[in-house]
Formats: C-alpha cells, sequence, structure tokens
C-alpha cells in the first residue's frame, strides 16, 4: 500500500507528513484491499480555513473520497480519515451482506 501526501501551494513538512501517514496506515485494518492513498491538502484560504482532500484506492471498485476543511491542518487530516473510514466499513459491510439483505 503506498501512500502518498501531496501539498497545493502549502509545503508539507516532516510532521504533516508522518501525521497523514500514521492516519492513512490505519485505514487498511478497515478494508484490506487498498492500494493507494493520496492525501492533498490545500492552502489555508482567507479565513485561513485548510481543506484536506483523501483518495483511497481499492481493488475491483471506484475509488473512495473524502473531503474535510477547517482551522486546524491536523485536526482536518484526522476528519477527514474518519470520513474515510466510515466509507470503507460501509463498503466491507455492504459487499459481507451481499444479496442476502
Amino acid at each position: 500500500m503506498r501512500i502518498d501526501i501531496i501539498g497545493r501551494h502549502i509545503e508539507i513538512t516532516d510532521p504533516i507528513r508522518e501525521h497523514a501517514e500514521s492516519k492513512g496506515e490505519k485505514l487498511n485494518k478497515y478494508y484490506d484491499r487498498i492500494l493507494q492513498i493520496t492525501y492533498t491538502i490545500f492552502e489555508a484560504d482567507s479565513k485561513g480555513e485548510h481543506k484536506v482532500e483523501l483518495v483511497v484506492d481499492v481493488e475491483h471498485h471506484d475509488d473512495f473520497v473524502a473531503h474535510a476543511s477547517g482551522d486546524d491542518l491536523y485536526g482536518t487530516i484526522d476528519q477527514v480519515t474518519q470520513k474515510a473510514t466510515r466509507q470503507l466499513t460501509d463498503f466491507k459491510e455492504k459487499f459481507k451482506l451481499g444479496n442476502r439483505g
């Protein structure tokens, strides 16, 4: 599994990279067929809000995409990771149930 952290008009420092990678690695326990995780972090806008996009590429399915914005960059990374976790767990439950429901 590959984890990419991309900065759009913002420098990705080592602490930001380490935080995003540690959060991204935890997604693998919710769905084990993850191929790639990409965090795209956008520069803070005029209101001081950071925007983060998370794309999770999985086998045999469209990518899962989550967005979040907030004042605290680390909190925003946590928030977008939580949204992706929810998407992956919902998909896994739906996949396990199949046509039984």
